[in-house]
């Protein structure tokens, strides 16, 4: 008999606040339940921010202290989940750690609402963060189950070139598979984040727990990751959903473009009127509370802040609903890709785009006059869905911003079907002569 869910991927971008990107977030998976989604995944540091182009101030041997004040920022932009450095596993998922006296939860609060907002959608959400636990920084993934709660988290063991300065190397034993039934259906989730898909026995890992639904948050924005996917989904004969961010420079923070040390410098040409005391003397200065009630004192800002963006609204293809979604910052490298406007959808895949022409997105300014503008693409998102045979079931998605997100309705026995000549960690992977052994994980198939 057919076990049908339909499932869905967010190319969102990271919002300026936590909490507008958790706005925007619940607003995305409102209108994922209006359209019979059961399970949207959400890109890599989607809370927390990917923070693209940032070199921190670091080179081999050195470090600024412009670099660190930068690191400030993003340290305190990161997601508290009331989780220990070396990773409490299933006494974090149960809430078995302690509470701290007069408080309700441990954390900053974003568990509880990602937890509500799986609950009022009934949707099971996927989401990639970039984590603060102690004094270090993990880029992780939770599972949220609108019954359940948060049903288990994992951080990435091995981060990518520069991003092992900023997040730490989480535990492999975060690589077990999560089971659930959604719809009746069973399933045995697991996730991969980014270039740990590069590692075959990271993959094998969760080949082995029989893994039929494989998530692959992302930052690579290039035209080799949508054949990695097709390639994991055929290997694993698992279906794949794949979410990066579609980002243009000038959606960065400003703490990584530097646009506020250019406006305060602007100010002093024009005899920092605005942000001199007249009768001290002293630099005024605004005052920020950190999610941790912390004060830090900024310079005063020479000219009004821009006007909030509105939001852009967005309908699903058959038009019987729309979706407002609010801007969001951070992903990979810039790249040149062929066609990148050019988005085709399967059948019966409804694929939900801005209400205005893409073509029109397409600059007629050179690369340069782009640059200064800002409005280069730092990352064209990428997000796809692939069967378990490696066919493309939705996307790849490039150049969409604002929220653009993929669905796709399967059939999970499928999965099944793909075993006739295929199963890498069963008997096509020979166990009576190769054996993996991963420390601290069990990677027989979970029950």
């Amino acid at each position: 008999m057919p076990r049908y869910l339909t499932l869905a991927v967010s190319q969102s971008r990271t919002l300026p606040t936590t909490l507008a990107t958790l706005s925007s977030l619940s607003e995305t998976a409102h209108h994922a339940a209006q359209a019979g989604v059961h399970l949207l995944l959400f890109p890599e540091a989607y809370l927390g921010g990917y923070p693209r182009t940032c070199s921190f101030g670091a080179s081999i041997g050195s470090r600024t202290d412009g670099g660190r004040e930068q690191f400030l920022r993003y340290f305190h932009s990161a997601i508290d989940l009331g989780d220990t450095p070396r990773g409490a596993g299933q006494d974090w998922v149960d809430r078995g750690l302690d509470v701290a006296k007069g408080k309700e939860y441990r954390g900053d609060g974003t568990r509880e609402r990602l937890e509500q907002v799986a609950k009022d959608t009934g949707v099971f959400l996927v989401v990639g963060l970039v984590e603060r636990s102690g004094g270090s920084l993990y880029c992780a993934v939770v599972y949220v189950c609108p019954s359940g709660g948060c049903l288990g988290k994992r951080r990435k063991v091995m981060p990518t070139g520069s991003e092992r300065m900023i997040w730490a190397q989480g535990s492999p034993s975060t690589l077990r598979a999560i089971t659930t039934d959604i719809a009746g259906i069973k399933l045995t989730l697991a996730a991969a984040i980014c270039w740990e898909n590069y590692m075959p026995l990271l993959r094998f890992s969760l080949y082995s727990q029989n893994v039929n639904l494989y998530l692959a948050p992302t930052a690579d924005a290039r035209e080799t990751w949508l054949p990695l996917m097709q390639t994991i989904a055929c290997e694993g004969r698992a279906f794949v959903l794949s979410a990066n961010q579609c980002v243009r420079r000038k959606n960065l923070p400003s703490w990584i473009t530097g646009e506020e040390e250019a406006k305060g410098e602007e100010g002093e040409a024009d005899g920092m009127k605005s942000s001199i005391d007249e009768k001290t003397g002293r630099r005024i200065s605004v005052v920020t509370k950190t999610e941790d009630n912390h004060e830090i004192a900024w310079s005063a800002p020479n000219s009004k802040p821009s006007s909030k963006r509105t939001p852009t609204e967005h309908k699903t293809t058959n038009g019987t609903s729309s979706l407002h979604l609010s801007t969001i910052p951070a992903d990979d490298e810039a790249v040149q890709i062929p066609n990148a406007f050019q988005v085709e959808t399967p059948e019966n895949h409804d694929l939900a785009l801005p209400s205005s022409d893409i073509s029109k997105n397409q600059s007629s300014t050179s690369t340069t006059q782009e640059h200064n503008t800002g409005n280069d693409f730092v990352s064209r998102g990428g997000s796809c869905i692939i069967s378990p045979i490696g066919s493309i079931l939705a996307g790849p998605l490039w150049g969409v911003e604002d929220g653009g997100m993929l669905t796709a309705t399967i059939d999970f026995e499928d999965c099944e079907r793909g075993r006739l000549d295929l199963d890498v960690a069963g008997s096509y992977g020979r166990n009576d002569s190769f054996e993996l052994r991963v420390a601290g994980l069990d990677i027989s198939p979970p029950p």
